[in-house]
């Protein structure tokens, strides 16, 4: 599970940077401010969240079952949050019917929260230091 989580949060790095660097060149020139932002706020909670799956990765101090929440809770809430973002900030340009994906934005942002939350209870709970 380990290198699952580690692999998955490499993947998800590397595809933010590409993302950004997307957005930062090739997507300034069709999209507005306001669309860049939000295009931008996708990318910078997927790299955050890389990063946060690269720790769970390699912290050792989590047992199988807690990781595997932590990992499920994450990914999903990457894919609803910023990948809802992605399609919205470029439906200008796609004409792809994205109305609907408003509410999975914040579905997405809740997911995320319960990814940290778990890890906040699985550690409050651990009668060890870490």
């Amino acid at each position: 599970m380990d290198k699952k989580i580690i692999l998955t949060a490499i993947f998800l790095g590397l595809t933010a940077i590409i993302l950004g660097a997307f957005g930062a060149h090739a997507l300034k020139k069709v999209l507005t401010e306001a669309q860049l932002q939000s295009f931008e706020v996708g990318v910078r909670y997927q790299m955050y969240h890389a990063l946060f799956l690269l720790f769970i990765g390699v912290f050792t101090f989590l047992n199988e079952k807690e990781r595997l929440i932590i990992f499920w809770l994450t990914i999903s809430g990457v894919l609803f949050f910023s990948g809802s973002i992605y399609l919205l900030a470029t439906n200008g340009i796609t004409n792809l019917k994205t109305k609907w994906l408003g509410p999975i934005t914040p579905i997405g942002g809740l997911l995320l929260i319960s990814a940290w939350g778990y890890l906040f209870y699985s550690i409050l709970c651990k009668k060890s230091t870490i």
